[in-house]
């Protein structure tokens, strides 16, 4: 009886243990939160750079509304000089100054829409060139390959004696295809790479997707003529959409 009631009480505490897992085995299962990634100076300057981007770029839409009404209007005074010129009410020196008038307008307003586009470009440029920077970072065999593509950009080594004063060359051999000037955005270092403390002396970058035809002839003569580019043809999503070709070695912080 004394023998039945020990295995009855054994067996109870075994099929305990298997249905309750141990104190050890329970902090084993327990998985450690992870730690916070440290917000580096470069990604404090980053945000704080699309923080204030952005806000400019709200200035200048209310700034564009603005300008877009004055063209209306002052197109609106224009059309009422050149009735008032046809009856004979006004000389034609009138209508002159009111169409001088809305060219200026048009050329205020035109001028807003550039600094817009012009902003959005800057914070696509440097957002994806940092972007490109962490992938190959976390992929060295790829970073040693001479010329290396992903969905989002490629990326080619080149040789090691280009620099920034054989723009020339490229911009000649733009020039020549295409009869238009090669669409530089920023030309060595800019602004936005001093505060970020990015490396861009010996870069440009070009306001062209890598996929269009104009985009596919000038990364044909870099690569024949070894030299170094980054290709970029990806969106920020929620910040700005700005593909772009930046030739020379990647912007590296110092």
């Amino acid at each position: 009886m004394v023998n039945a009631f020990r295995i009855t009480l054994l067996a109870c505490l075994i099929v305990f243990a298997i249905a309750s897992p141990s104190v050890s085995a329970q902090r084993k299962s327990k998985k450690k939160p992870q730690p916070a990634q440290p917000v580096t100076e470069l990604t404090k300057l980053r945000d704080e750079y699309v923080k204030l981007t952005n806000e400019y770029k709200t200035s200048l839409e209310k700034l564009i509304g603005i300008y877009e009404t004055n063209v209306i209007r002052a197109e609106a005074k224009r059309d009422q000089a050149k009735k008032l010129l046809d009856e004979g009410l006004i000389s034609r020196v009138q209508l002159e100054e009111n169409e001088r008038a809305v060219e200026s307008e048009r050329e205020k307003l035109n001028a807003a829409r550039r600094q817009a586009t012009e902003a959005d470009a800057q914070v696509a440029a440097i957002l994806v060139e940092s972007e490109a920077e962490k992938r190959l970072a976390k992929n060295l065999r790829l970073a040693k390959q001479r010329l290396v593509r992903t969905t989002s950009f490629t990326r080619f080594a080149g040789g090691s004696g280009w620099g920034i004063g054989e723009a020339w060359k490229i911009q000649r051999f733009f020039s020549d295809t295409f009869k238009k000037e090669l669409p530089v955005a920023v030309f060595g270092q800019g602004a936005i790479h001093e505060r970020w403390r990015l490396d861009h002396r010996n870069a440009m970058d070009i306001s062209l997707h890598p996929d269009s035809a104009e985009g596919q002839a000038l990364l044909g003569f870099l690569q024949k003529n070894g030299i170094p580019y980054l290709a970029f043809r990806s969106a920020i999503p929620g910040t700005a959409t700005g593909p772009h070709i930046h030739i020379g070695r990647p912007s590296h912080r110092y």
